[in-house]
């Protein structure tokens, strides 16, 4: 990608280090914007590190920023921080988020607030201080999950954890419209992405492949456009979940 569909403006990505929130980083930096990275824990701080390096490549302005999204005061953080560094954001994409598949009779009540304080809570501040942060005309952009749309076991606390942010998504969209603020939330199907692998077994895995067009799982590659697109183009679609799964599940 080419375009400068992106130029002058500010980016901030949770959950960018690697994977979708990494290609999405690399993207949007080739775009033209100046992009702050958010990584949660040192292990993923040399995936940063190799994304900031793509980021400066590029021609952008670029920083990297550690983070536990599920203290709100972090989340607040972040936003001041990543402000200081490239400027007024402009676009805030949260791509972070936590995956178990487990049966309700054995899920844990440390596993449930686990997945609900990574999934909801640190999407719900993720927004509220986009809100505060964000240029007028700005776009603010969550990944959830097509097993909003799914009839199936296992993924209570993932899908149900994600579930909220699509109320989240059409409240903020209703309550930052005066400012042009659009507010967008993305459903991928299961993504070829190693964040997926580890909860699922190889025939489950072949089921899930079967479910989709071409008979393969969502790519990173079919996501990050649709992020750019809502960035750019896209803001007039707003309060929206957009399911982009090839065609796994709908509703």
């Amino acid at each position: 990608m080419t375009e400068r569909t992106l130029a002058g403006k500010n980016v901030l990505i949770a959950g960018g280090a690697k994977n979708l929130g990494g290609l999405i980083a690399r993207q949007s930096a080739l775009a033209g914007a100046n992009v702050a990275v958010h990584y949660n824990s040192d292990a993923s701080r040399a995936d940063a590190e190799e994304t900031l390096a793509a980021i400066r490549s590029a021609g952008g302005t670029g920083v990297i920023l550690q983070g536990d999204l599920t203290v709100p005061a972090n989340v607040a953080r972040l936003f001041a921080e990543a402000e200081a560094a490239i400027g007024r954001i402009d676009v805030a994409v949260n791509t972070a988020g936590k995956v178990l598949r487990k049966p309700i009779l054995e899920t844990t009540e440390s596993e449930y607030d686990a997945m609900f304080d990574i999934n909801a809570k640190a999407a719900y501040f993720f927004i509220q201080e986009a809100g505060k942060h964000l240029a007028d005309g700005g776009k603010i952009i969550t990944i959830v999950t097509a097993l909003l749309a799914a009839f199936t076991d296992g993924y209570s606390t993932y899908a149900g954890g994600k579930s909220p942010v699509e109320h989240f998504t059409r409240a903020a969209a209703k309550e930052f419209a005066g400012r042009g603020i659009s507010v967008t939330a993305v459903a991928p199907g299961p993504m070829d992405t190693p964040f997926f692998y580890g909860q699922e077994t190889p025939e489950r895995v072949e089921f899930h492949k079967s479910q989709g067009m071409g008979g393969q799982l969502t790519q990173i590659e079919d996501i990050a456009p649709i992020v750019r697109f809502l960035a750019t183009e896209g803001w007039w679609i707003t309060g929206q979940t957009i399911f982009a799964n090839g065609g796994y599940t709908t509703r």
